[in-house]
C-alpha cells in the first residue's frame, strides 16, 4: 500500500495545530485564575499531541523497515510544526506553574 504522503502531512500538521490552539487556550484560562480549565485543555492539547507523534512513529517505523518515505517540503513544514507546538505545549506547562504560584501568593 503506497503512502499518500501529502495526507500525511496535512493530518500531522492538523493535530499538530490543533494541540498548539488547545495549549494557547489553556494559556488564556490559566491567565485570568481558570486552572481546572487550564488543565482541561492541557489534557485536550495532549491527545493531539499524541495523535500527531503516532503519525510520526508510523512513518519512522515504516522507514526503518525499508518502505522509502517522501520528504518533500509539505513533510519538512509538518515536521517543524510538529516541533514548534511541542515546544509551544511544554511552555505553556511551564507559564500555567507559573500562574499557579502566583495565585497562590496572592492567595
Amino acid at each position: 500500500m503506497e503512502m499518500d504522503i501529502e495526507m500525511i502531512a496535512m493530518s500531522l500538521i492538523g493535530h499538530a495545530g490543533e494541540s498548539k490552539s488547545y495549549s494557547f487556550q489553556a494559556l488564556r484560562e490559566a491567565k485570568v485564575g481558570n486552572f481546572e480549565e487550564a488543565d482541561s485543555y492541557i489534557k485536550k492539547a495532549n491527545e493531539e499531541m499524541l495523535k500527531a507523534h503516532e503519525i510520526q512513529t508510523d512513518l519512522i517505523t515504516k522507514e526503518a523497515g525499508g518502505e522509502k518515505v517522501e520528504l518533500g517540503l509539505i513533510m519538512v513544514h509538518a515536521q517543524d510544526h510538529l516541533m514548534g507546538s511541542i515546544l509551544f505545549k511544554d511552555m505553556v506547562i511551564e507559564m500555567i506553574d507559573l500562574y499557579k504560584r502566583v495565585d497562590a501568593l496572592e492567595g
